[in-house]
């Protein structure tokens, strides 16, 4: 084929897939049940990172499994990425972004004489963000801002809000019941994902440009190599290869034996002005990796 038409032709595909896919999201919008809900009204003890968490389902789709999603550093649960997140309701997911504390960063804090005073700074720290359950004195996270509290408290409050939606399959015995949840996450909220999968059996998950956290300068934390609850084929990273840390995010991933076949880089054009760091949740160019990476939720 000319080397011309062969352009065109790509050219045509990808104009009649970028409009299937607004023409599928009008349609779903449709019939969305989406709600914003504030962290303490789910529970009055928390006080910080009290933005709206946001969650989003279809009615009319057959009700899967939830897709915990994680904002990195500074973001905000209401300004996530929506199209990753109307992809994820069409594959049948339920979708809640988390608002959790995500101030400051696992590698604004576990950095240079710190990091040398604790080679296992980075665990530590993610130990106490996620499950509150551990002395850690250099962030002021309580065991309630915990992302697990407060994932476990939003489902109670959709479960008494929501009859209809059926909450109460996602939880068990008052916690999170793991097997029905796959956890992703954009950097900080990445390495949070993985976090959680090693010690939980989750049902998949996907990590986006997850994070770069160290043992010591140049030497990725030791925490990536041990054992995983969660097995290896459901395990799925991504990372844009003009990124700075890159390499750093690879070989995280290799080191958590994610299978080649489920590690993305990514290499689309950075539009001006934006981060290839955060381009894998947004730009969407990356459509049809997006669906391969989430699997079907129901």
């Amino acid at each position: 084929m000319p080397q011309n038409r062969l352009i065109i032709l790509k050219l045509c595909m990808a104009l009649f897939f970028s409009n299937s896919f607004a023409q599928s999201n009008a349609l779903i919008l449709e019939s969305n049940v989406v709600f914003k809900v504030v962290p303490s009204e789910t529970d009055p003890e928390i006080k910080r990172a009290n933005t709206p968490h946001y969650v989003v389902y279809n009615q009319s789709i057959k009700q899967g499994k939830i897709l915990l999603f994680m904002p990195g550093t500074n973001g905000i649960a209401l300004k996530g990425p929506k199209d990753l997140f109307m992809t994820a309701v069409q594959q049948g997911y339920r979708v809640i972004n988390m608002s959790y504390i995500n101030t400051p960063a696992v590698a604004q804090i576990c950095r240079g004489k710190t990091l040398e005073a604790n080679s296992n700074c980075t665990k530590d720290f993610r130990t106490k963000r996620i499950f509150g359950n551990n002395t850690f004195s250099l962030i002021q996270d309580e065991s309630e801002d915990a992302i697990v509290n407060r994932l476990a408290k939003l489902l109670m409050y959709l479960s008494e809000k929501d009859k209809d939606g059926n909450w109460e399959l996602y939880l068990e015995n008052g916690d999170p019941k793991w097997e029905e949840i796959a956890v992703a996450g954009q950097s900080q909220g990445g390495g949070m994902a993985a976090f959680i999968a090693k010690r939980h059996l989750v049902s998949r998950v996907i990590t986006f440009s997850g994070g770069w956290d160290f043992t010591a300068k140049n030497e990725i934390a030791e925490w990536y190599s041990e054992s995983s609850v969660t097995p290896v084929d459901r395990w799925y990273g991504t990372y844009h290869k003009k990124e700075p840390m890159a390499k750093t995010i690879d070989a995280t991933y290799r080191a958590m034996n994610i299978p080649e076949s489920h590690i993305y880089a990514f290499d689309l054009d950075v539009p001006e002005g934006k981060k290839a760091h955060s381009n894998g949740v947004r730009n969407t160019g990356y459509l049809k990796m997006w669906i391969d990476l989430l699997g079907r939720g129901n």
